[in-house]
């Protein structure tokens, strides 16, 4: 008679079956101080919708496949005809088609559209991050297009539409189209001034046909693309469709898609434009000031990408710590792993405060918060998504061997963490960008210092950070060599403020202690023992219903 050798014990149950919004006290707290009352219900309802959909297990079965079955690249039919399609998964059709519908491509004419839409991109893309890249590029190219009235009032209906329509045809037959970027080359990569494409101009107006090509364009199965190219006039924004007017595909050949360290299941690509027909947007010579207001959302995107990785990873470790037993007792009680926990959990909180905050003045009308994105979101973008990786690393340490094994998601977490640090402008084209608007753009320092300042007198250790930071930028000469340190501080003082404003006590004290007073070693778990460590650990748990 056999003998059961194999009884599990001591295993957490799967986190699953939970609202991600709710269950994210910092997040939903953000929507409710960022949201006018009398939408408030409207808002907070369709985000739990979401939520609940995104902690499903189905949503969690889509994320799995989606990156399991990367997509596969056809550039030719049976016939040897060229046709250049990528082949998705159904699961990715799945995601990205629940993203669209649930407005993720539509915040510029919505009430509180930004913090909406930023919530809801916070709370979806943790089931599944790759197909975040088209969500992205569609939501950022309505303000470039918006600099040609006709081709904003062309497009921006099917790029804001809720309609997923995943067939490549003409845009006018389309209920909904998705828009992706084409920027860098590979002679170039961030300097995009170096750009070797050439553009000739045809007799029709605003019209030119494209040579050349693009290292890196993501998401080659969007309808339409904004790309740089050389015209007559200088570096130039046109717009390239898929499929021109009359039906017929126009000349996009994907060379070869990118096998890249994460974001498996998005298609990034190399694309060769050979007499490409093309549509000015903007004027000539103006391409990187058109469409460098694309260019900043998606760089927000970037914050709110790395803070849902964080905000994933650190509802994993708490969760399985909560369930899990070892020398004596539960994982959660255990000084030195509450320490661990605590840490990473100040880091998700500052990084979901900061990137709802600027999703807020992008609702905003005033001056002082359209001054203030021009400093804080590319110090935003250095510093929250250089935080991604350290912490969803440790975040996987915390479940152990458990963690290291791809069937816990921990490692898919960490593959993807690098890459919004990487996209739309490495570090130190954040930190000099920072530099430029220091040097060019008095009133963007101005409304950065007002911000920040709201919080002035609140604690000591902020004060003092403050202080330091004025010093440091007193003296901007030979900046560059110490614009890293500088931005980092920036980006942590501007943290700190939001949190000692609008985090609870404990939460804000140990952010201050540890990341402004300097009472903080040099890995995770190393708070002040004296902080209110629990209370922090408590609040970024997401607890699921009928677990005990």
């Amino acid at each position: 008679m056999a003998v059961s050798t194999h009884t599990v014990t001591n295993q957490p149950p799967p986190l699953v079956g939970y609202d991600v919004f709710t269950a994210d006290r910092t997040l939903s707290e953000a929507v409710e101080r960022h949201t006018d009352p009398s939408i408030l219900d409207e808002v907070q309802g369709e985000l739990s919708e979401l939520g609940r959909s995104a902690g499903s297990v189905q949503a969690q079965e889509w994320g799995t496949r989606a990156n399991d079955n990367p997509p596969s690249l056809r550039t030719h039919d049976r016939y040897g005809n060229r046709i250049d399609e990528v082949d998705f998964h159904p699961s990715w059709h799945h995601l990205l088609g629940y993203a669209v519908s649930a407005g993720l491509t539509d915040a510029w004419g919505r009430p509180a559209g930004h913090v909406r839409r930023a919530a809801g991109f916070l709370v979806w893309t943790q089931a599944e991050a790759g197909h975040g890249c088209p969500l992205s590029m569609t939501h950022a190219a309505v303000p470039a297009l918006r600099t040609d009235p006709a081709l904003a009032a062309e497009w921006e209906p099917r790029l804001t539409s809720h309609v997923y329509d995943q067939d490549l045809r003409a845009g006018a037959l389309k209920a909904g189209a998705l828009f992706g970027m084409g920027m860098t080359e590979k002679q170039g990569g961030s300097d995009v001034r170096a750009n070797t494409t050439n553009a000739e101009a045809l007799a029709g107006e605003g019209e030119y046909l494209l040579t050349g090509h693009k290292w890196f364009c993501s998401a080659p199965m969007c309808d339409g693309f904004l790309v740089l190219a050389q015209a007559p006039g200088g570096l130039s924004c046109f717009l390239v469709p898929r499929v021109l007017a009359d039906g017929t595909r126009n000349v996009f050949r994907i060379q070869r898609l990118k096998d890249k360290l994460g974001n498996r299941s998005n298609a990034s690509s190399e694309v060769e434009f050979d007499g490409t027909w093309a549509r000015l947007v903007g004027e000539e010579g103006r391409g990187v000031r058109t469409i460098i207001e694309m260019v900043a959302a998606t760089r927000l995107d970037c914050v709110i990408g790395s803070a849902a990785l964080m905000r994933q990873a650190v509802a994993q470790a708490t969760h399985h710590a909560a369930y899990r037993s070892a020398f004596g007792g539960k994982l959660i009680d255990k000084p030195l792993m509450r320490n661990v926990l605590a840490d990473l959990a100040l880091e998700s909180e500052a990084a979901t405060t900061l990137a709802l905050r600027l999703a807020a003045a992008y609702d905003s009308d005033t001056e002082q918060d359209r001054a203030l994105l021009r400093l804080a979101v590319p110090a935003a973008k250095y510093w929250v998504t250089k935080r991604c990786t350290p912490v969803t690393a440790e975040a996987l340490e915390c479940l152990g061997g458990n963690g290291y094994v791809e069937e816990s998601g921990m490692p898919r977490l960490l593959r993807e963490s690098p890459l919004n640090s990487i996209w739309e402008g490495s570090g130190n084209v954040q930190a000099l960008d920072v530099l430029r608007a220091l040097q060019r753009e008095p009133q963007a320092l101005n409304a950065f210092l007002t911000e920040v300042g709201q919080a002035r007198g609140a604690d000591h250790r902020l004060d003092g950070a403050i202080k330091g930071l004025l010093t440091e930028l007193a003296d901007l000469d030979g900046m560059e060599g110490r614009a890293r340190r500088l931005v980092e501080r920036m980006a942590l003082v501007l943290q700190g403020s939001l949190l000692v404003r609008w985090a609870p006590p404990e939460v804000a004290d140990a952010f201050c202690a540890s990341r402004l007073g300097g009472d903080w070693g040099a890995a995770f778990g190393t708070l002040p023992h004296t902080l209110d460590l629990g209370s922090v650990v408590e609040r970024a748990r997401a607890e699921v219903p009928d677990i005990p």
